[in-house]
């Protein structure tokens, strides 16, 4: 299992935009895969605590029952525009994927699942310092952090 943690070991500075965009904003969205195999779009809320990236859902949730049936999910952060003519300011969006594993109920909160992300792949994608270049930077566990870049 690939935890938050071992993402913030292996690229800390990387780790930290991200994780800044996933805590700028409440509200995230995830992809599931619904049982005819079509993805099914849902607003989420996560955390990162002790090293981990966990989410949960509500009982009898659909995105739960996709999750509990096939564990591969895709996490978006909030996506925000640029205002116009300062898109140099754009602070990027980021994606973390991998395969949700059941941790139990919710702790201190409403009923519900929570569970632990096993992270394949983070996706930060942004400008670069002029705005002017489109910057794509990823990081999994076999390859470590890469990078390019599109004009």
């Amino acid at each position: 299992m690939t935890t938050w943690h071992d993402v913030e070991q292996a690229a800390p500075d990387f780790a930290r935009r991200v994780r800044a965009l996933f805590d700028a904003h409440k509200h995230k969205t995830i992809a599931t895969i619904r049982r005819d195999g079509a993805p099914r779009i849902s607003g989420i809320e996560s955390t990162f605590a002790d090293g981990n990236l966990t989410f949960g859902s509500m009982p009898d949730a659909r995105k739960a029952d996709d999750l509990h049936r096939d564990p591969r999910f895709a996490l978006h952060t909030a996506t925000v525009d640029p205002v116009e003519g300062s898109e140099s300011e754009w602070p990027g969006e980021a994606k973390i994927s991998g395969r949700a594993l059941p941790a139990g109920p919710i702790p201190d909160g409403p009923e519900g699942n929570l569970f632990h992300a096993d992270i394949t792949e983070v996706v930060h994608t942004h400008l670069d310092e002029k705005a002017t270049v489109l910057v794509i930077e990823w990081w999994t566990p076999t390859h470590g952090l890469q990078r390019v870049e599109r004009e």
